[in-house]
This record gives C-alpha cells, sequence and structure tokens, in this order.
C-alpha cells in the first residue's frame, strides 16, 4: 500500500481516481464510492473528500484524467513514431477505450452526469482535453485553424464510438473497432481534400498580392 502521508491533494486525486471508478459502476459517483477508494489506498477519507471536494465531477474529471495518461502509456513515442498519421489515432482511440474497458458502467455513469445541464461546459473541456492528448501523442503540431479542426473531427468521432463502445457485446469489441476505422477514413478523406484545396489556393491569383505590386513593384 502507498504511504500516504505526505501525498498532495493532487497526488491524492491521481491515486484514488481510478479505485473510484471501481466502486463507481456499483455504488454510482458519489461519496460511498470515494470513501471506499480511499480505504482501499490506507487515505484518510476527510482527506479524500477535501480532495474531491467539487463532488462527481471532480472524481470523473480525475478518471478521465488517468485514462488520458494511461492511454500514453501505452503507446510511448517511439512505438508511435513507428505508425502512419492514421494508425497512430486509431491506436490511441483504441486504447483510451480499452482502458476504460473494465469499467463500462462507470463510464456510463459518467456520462449521464457529465450530460447534465449545469455539466456541459465540463463535458466539453473534458472531452477537449482528450483528443487534445491524442493529437499531441500522435505528433501533431499545428498551431493554426488546422489544430482546432483536427480536434473538432476527433472529438464528434471519438463521442460517436464511445456510444457504439458502451453498448459493444463483439468479441474484442470488433464491432467498435469496426465503427472507428470507418470514422477515421472519415477523417482522413477530409485532411487530404484539404489539403489539396490549399495548395490549388496558393497557385490562384491574389488580388492582394497584385495591388501589393502596383503599390511596391518588384525592380
Amino acid at each position: 500500500m502507498t504511504d500516504t502521508a505526505d501525498l498532495t491533494l493532487d497526488e491524492i486525486r491521481v491515486l484514488l481516481a481510478p479505485s473510484i471508478a471501481e466502486n463507481a459502476a456499483f455504488d454510482g459517483w458519489a461519496s460511498a464510492a470515494r470513501d471506499m477508494a480511499a480505504d482501499m489506498n490506507g487515505v484518510d477519507r476527510d482527506v479524500a473528500a477535501l480532495a474531491f471536494q467539487g463532488g462527481p465531477v471532480d472524481m470523473i474529471d480525475a478518471w478521465f484524467a488517468s485514462i488520458d495518461a494511461a492511454m500514453t502509456e501505452l503507446l510511448p513515442p517511439q512505438q508511435l513514431a513507428t505508425m502512419k498519421i492514421r494508425q497512430r489515432i486509431t491506436a490511441l482511440v483504441e486504447a483510451r477505450l480499452m482502458a476504460t474497458a473494465p469499467h463500462r458502467e462507470a463510464l456510463r455513469r459518467a456520462l449521464a452526469i457529465l450530460a447534465m445541464p449545469q455539466n456541459v461546459g465540463t463535458a466539453a473541456r473534458l472531452g477537449w482535453r482528450s483528443v487534445d492528448a491524442m493529437w499531441r501523442a500522435a505528433g501533431d503540431t499545428a498551431t493554426d485553424y488546422n489544430h482546432y479542426t483536427k480536434r473538432a473531427m476527433l472529438f464528434a468521432v471519438y463521442g460517436a464510438t464511445v456510444t457504439v463502445f458502451l453498448d459493444d457485446e463483439s468479441e474484442g469489441h470488433a464491432d467498435t473497432r469496426a465503427f472507428l476505422a470507418r470514422r477515421i477514413d472519415g477523417i482522413m478523406r477530409f485532411e487530404k481534400a484539404k489539403a489539396g484545396i490549399t495548395r490549388r489556393a496558393q497557385h490562384r491569383p491574389s488580388l492582394t498580392r497584385f495591388v501589393g505590386r502596383l503599390r511596391y513593384p518588384v525592380v
């Protein structure tokens, strides 16, 4: 058991989040799941309550962060570097889903809480954080509008894939994998088309450049 005496509240959140998820499948994302996780890890219940003073949403936030960390641990940079970009994104999404697979009921309950009107903003923030982690792990360094379009598309794909995953009883989650593959293909086709449009636009006549040359002719 981990010595918890000198842990910070942030470290306690990291420690307890997976155990809370284990209990949330049966007890929901409530104080009972948090207290049981504290007991399992030798943390004082009052300290655990302080670490998650935001209640269920704080617990879900911490668990999702732990899943993001597990995803990147399963797929280190040197392994991802051997893959093409499509394979990287697919592998990262699948790794994140597999990290939640033992706790699908906890995930279902977490999403129900995040779907409440007062939590929609938090749900969007947590989802964006996860897809951002995926693109960064995949090596994306875009800082222009592509940074946002890539994440927005993956946000939609991941959300739809989770919906399939929650009710997927096929062997090895084959139905989820097939659904994801189709959606990733859609992203890749869009990116390819967008790149083609951008290249063509670079060679089109530009009124701005034309006017600039009239004012500042090349000598």
